[in-house]
Parts: C-alpha cells; sequence; structure tokens
C-alpha cells in the first residue's frame, strides 16, 4: 500500500514501518554538488599550486618522495603529452588526480590551459561523487530500515575493511622506504 505523506510517497512495510521512496526531494543534493565542487576545485588547485612554486625546492623537501615514484614519472609523460585532457580524465579516476595535477604544476603546464581543465574535471568530480554518494547512502537507509542488523554489519564491515586498508597501506609504504634507504649507524 503506497500513501501520500506531504511530498513524500510511502510505502507500507511489514510491522507497520515506512520507507521513504522520495529519498531524493528531502536531501540538499544541490548543496552537495556544490561542496565537492569548491573542495576539490581548492584542493586540485593547491596541488597544481604546490607543483609549480615548489618545483626545484620540492627535490629537497618531503615532495621529493612523491616526485622520485614511477608513478609521478609516467604522470609527467602524460601530462607533457596529453595535455589538459588528461588533466580532466584524472577527475573520472581513483588514484592518480593528485599525481597529475602536480605534474601539471611541476610541469608549469600554462594557466589558460590548466584552469579551463580544473573546473571541468571538478564539475565532472562533484556530479560523480554527489550522485554515487547519494544513491549509496540511499541504498544504505533502505537497508537499514529494512534490516538494520544488516546494514549496522554492512556499515561496520566497511569501516573494519577501511581501517584494514589504510594500515596494510601505511605497513607496506614503510616497508618500501625501509628498502630503498640503507640504514645509516653513523658511519
Amino acid at each position: 500500500m503506497v500513501a501520500g505523506v506531504g511530498n513524500c510517497a510511502m510505502r507500507e512495510q511489514p510491522q507497520g514501518r515506512r520507507v521513504d521512496l522520495d529519498f531524493w526531494r528531502e536531501r540538499p543534493y544541490p548543496v552537495a554538488v556544490a561542496a565537492l565542487f569548491v573542495v576539490v576545485l581548492l584542493r586540485a588547485g593547491a596541488t597544481y599550486a604546490i607543483g609549480r612554486a615548489a618545483q626545484e625546492g620540492a627535490r629537497r623537501s618531503r615532495l621529493s618522495r612523491v616526485m622520485s615514484k614511477p608513478r609521478f614519472a609516467r604522470m609527467q609523460q602524460s601530462v607533457a603529452r596529453w595535455g589538459a585532457p588528461i588533466v580532466v580524465a584524472s577527475f573520472l579516476t581513483v588514484g592518480i588526480q593528485t599525481a597529475v595535477n602536480l605534474a601539471a604544476g611541476v610541469l608549469r603546464m600554462p594557466l589558460r590551459r590548466y584552469v579551463p581543465a580544473l573546473l571541468l574535471g571538478s564539475i565532472l568530480w562533484a556530479f560523480l561523487y554527489a550522485t554515487v554518494g547519494f544513491a549509496t547512502f540511499a541504498a544504505w537507509r533502505q537497508v537499514y530500515e529494512l534490516w538494520p542488523v544488516v546494514g549496522i554489519v554492512s556499515l561496520a564491515t566497511l569501516v573494519v575493511g577501511l581501517a584494514a586498508y589504510i594500515v596494510w597501506q601505511l605497513r607496506h609504504r614503510h616497508d618500501e622506504d625501509d628498502e630503498r634507504e640503507p640504514a645509516n649507524f653513523g658511519a
């Protein structure tokens, strides 16, 4: 049975529970898109600026570790070859966006090419993450309202998995650093 409550269509569930079918109308999707746009614009723009301003100084700083990795060299080659389109495409991927923006800065990509690519990429990223984020949250909320235990267990599994991944990354990175740099015993 479907019943209208205000602007929201509700469906009766077993045991008298109701599930909101118009989840999108109640949430500030445009606000989320705008906030994500500003965040990614500032983050990516700052990464470009750091690469541009600190090209020489970065070689003597903590950025040298990032800039010495093969992945960064590949990103520099891609940015040098493809230019602004690779900057836009980097916003649609996971894991290379920072390297591409840093490489664009280090290579001193002209602002007249970088800024339009940054704006377009930021818009795409904001819509993508807001849409996926809202859809994921809406799906989880539906599961939680129907089966609270399943919802809590799925969320806990996600949190534990994310924590395990972060720990694994930190240990793996630490092991790489130990292999690359020989110990200095004061000799």
